[in-house]
């Protein structure tokens, strides 16, 4: 059993960004204004609101420069923004952002499909973003992507994947998020991993996993993820998501379905379901599809009384006498 005091669980909410930038339509801006208000009144502290790559790269996040100011500040929210370049920093300081992520992968194949450089030249981009947000300031994470596999490159040896997440570490991040981008990672993976980059001298506390649920594993690599010492995990609402550029990418990690999971499992993180329910279906009616997600479908559960929690209630017939 892990100790009482290090069973405290960070979750990352990427839903407004990775979860809605494979969508095939846009969404309205006043919509993901109000998805983000629901997450943080759910109790999420970490919500990535937007990108500021390129406006015709990813049409469906081109409002960033809308979002980022009409955003309800919180205190005791970190809203990061995604920034690829000089230009985008330029658009995301300009909008008032003040925490940010960058982004490359384990493979040369996927870096270049994605963004149009190699795994070296997207770090060189990244220098001088990310020492004019530790001049300002700001909070600042980094995604290697394609840690485990990459739909061009195949299979990912942890060593390189490592390898990326201690240059970025060079570079100045507080954070660095393995992704399993298309969703082929299994638990023993996920372990060696954690183990082989803590082993090389990063501390638990600056890795974050980011799993897609393509195969159905996700859950499980959690799992593995909190048995290595790993406490921060990625997810999105409703488990919406996708790549662009990573043919297969099914959806991440739904947040009500992690959140069902810790609950379960005796850790603490600060969530409530039922806010993260609510939220999850407001965004599948936003998107005019079924909520797909296996808490979202069946509700948490209250084992005191052994009847579904969170669902909207039920609307019963008027019957007159």
């Amino acid at each position: 059993m892990v100790p009482t005091a290090d069973r405290r669980v960070r979750i990352y909410e990427v839903g407004p960004r990775d979860g809605l930038q494979n969508e095939s339509r846009p969404i309205p801006t006043a919509d993901k204004l109000r998805f983000i208000e629901l997450l943080a009144v759910a109790g999420l502290t970490e919500i990535e609101a937007t990108s500021f790559v390129r406006p015709s790269a990813i049409p469906q996040l081109a409002d960033a420069d809308e979002i980022v100011p009409a955003l309800g500040r919180r205190d005791t929210v970190r809203y990061p923004v995604l920034v690829p370049n000089e230009r985008g920093m330029a658009r995301a300081e300009a909008a008032g952002a003040d925490a940010l992520a960058v982004f490359t992968a384990a493979s040369d194949a996927f870096t270049e499909h994605n963004i149009g450089m190699t795994i070296t030249e997207s770090l060189v981009a990244f220098q001088p973003v990310l020492d004019r947000a530790a001049s300002l300031g700001w909070w600042r994470r980094a995604y290697v992507s394609t840690a485990f596999g990459c739909p061009y490159a195949g299979a990912i040896k942890p060593a390189a994947a490592i390898e990326i997440g201690l240059r970025l570490a060079a570079l100045g991040v507080e954070e660095i998020c393995f992704g399993d981008t298309i969703g082929v990672a299994i638990p023993d993976q996920v372990e060696e991993l954690a183990g082989l980059a803590i082993a090389a001298g990063m501390a638990p506390g600056r890795i974050a996993f980011h799993f897609h649920d393509t195969r159905g594993t996700a859950l499980a690599n959690v799992a593995a993820g909190l048995r290595a010492g790993i406490r921060t995990f990625d997810a999105s609402t409703g488990g919406t998501g996708g790549c662009p550029y990573a043919p297969g990418a099914a959806g991440n990690l739904a947040t009500e379905d992690l959140v069902y999971f810790l609950d379960a499992s005796g850790w603490t993180h600060g969530v409530r379901l039922d806010g993260i329910l609510e939220a999850a279906r407001f965004i599948a009616g936003a998107l005019d599809r079924p909520l797909a997600s296996k808490v979202g479908q069946a509700g948490g559960w209250d084992p005191g009384t052994g009847a579904a929690t969170g669902l909207p209630a039920v609307i019963r017939p008027i019957v007159t006498p």
